[in-house]
């Protein structure tokens, strides 16, 4: 284990090399809280105690500082990993501002959905331990937001090759798992509802309010909520959703699809809904030109191309040391009859 630990640090430096400030910052508070975490009891003064942000408390300011908090040495390490993989591939498309807004939404969502579960439940059992013992902390919320992120952008890209894993399906494949570790009761329930609330709060946030170049949110069908689920359970999980979102729309939660028609187009009608140019279509043409030039570039190193030039200087010296072979149908006539061929200085000079 401790000969691994050298590698995995210098992994996570070259990885926060690129990044900016705010990455550089959430990790450092985050490795800060954990070390301070062996002498203090940070996940009860800033992680989420559901009885404690209801009213008379409200301990307001653990919603944002929830998430940087981890007792766990795994914990810990998903944290710096899910923050290092933000920094690489989600900042360069959103930029350091709107990362540093969406872990802001993302944590804040997760806070306030799971002290409502809690109390909920709390509701139905009067067990007065699911609001004043349960702690919601740790950055598993924003990576669930992270990789629904990162099937909006590049949901196409394979996670493992050997069984094949693309990322569109690792968000409910890591939902599972961690349901599953909860019936084996590994994990405990807060665990499980900050990477669930922290995939529905990024998933909503993604897709209605995020601004980009073309208005809000998108509307692309690859990012729809029924995408998360199995092929099979699609249908049954679009017209529930689609359900939803119309009472949404009509208490104004949610806005209502707009379609713009642009007749003035010189071909067809082209119909555009906001947010269906998300900005992983230029990221993947990106990629691909990249990807491209290296090939280019490997089968220039390899072998060295001749230049036209050069061919063409080698035919003319070519042309110029070969002999004029004599025309076959002159070979019957007299040896003193001149050449045909008009040279430039039997041309006709032109005025």
């Amino acid at each position: 284990m401790r000969r691994y630990l050298p590698v995995a640090r210098q992994h996570f430096l070259a990885a926060l090399a690129g990044t900016s400030v705010v990455v550089k910052s959430l990790s450092a508070a985050v490795l800060l809280l954990y070390l301070l975490s062996f002498g203090l009891d940070t996940a009860y003064a800033l992680g989420v105690t559901p009885g404690y942000l209801l009213p008379p408390n409200f301990w307001v300011w653990t919603l944002l500082t929830h998430g940087l908090v981890e007792e766990r040495a795994w914990g810990l390490a998903a944290s710096l990993a899910t923050l290092g993989a933000a920094g690489r591939l989600l900042e360069p498309l959103w930029g350091a501002l709107e990362l540093l807004v969406f872990f802001a939404v993302v944590n804040v969502s997760v806070g306030l959905l799971g002290a409502l579960a809690y109390f909920l439940t709390y509701v139905a059992s009067f067990h007065l331990d699911y609001l004043f013992t349960v702690r919601i902390h740790g950055g598993l919320g924003f990576l669930g937001g992270v990789l629904v992120a990162l099937k909006q952008t590049m949901g196409d890209s394979t996670v493992l090759k050997v069984p094949q894993v693309r990322m569109k399906a690792a968000p409910m494949l890591v939902l599972l798992l961690l349901a599953l570790l909860r019936l084996t009761t590994l994990v405990e329930s807060n665990v499980l509802a900050s990477y669930g609330f922290g995939l529905l709060s990024s998933w909503v946030y993604l897709r209605f309010y995020q601004r980009h170049s073309r208005g809000r949110g998108d509307m692309s069908d690859h990012f729809a909520f029924a995408t998360f689920f199995p092929e099979l359970l699609q249908p049954v999980v679009g017209l529930v959703a689609n359900l939803v979102h119309g009472i949404l729309v009509k208490v104004k939660v949610c806005r209502k699809t707009v379609k713009r028609y642009d007749v003035g187009a010189p071909s067809s009608i082209t119909i555009s809904l906001p947010g269906t140019d998300p900005q992983d279509a230029e990221r993947r043409r990106q990629l691909a030109l990249k990807a491209l030039n290296e090939r280019l570039k490997r089968v220039e190193d390899q072998s060295a191309w001749p230049s036209m030039e050069d061919d063409e200087e080698e035919a003319v010296a070519a042309k110029a040391d070969s002999p004029l072979l004599p025309d076959p149908s002159a070979a019957g006539k007299g040896a003193g009859q001149e050449s045909s061929l008009i040279t430039f200085q039997d041309a006709p000079s032109q005025l």
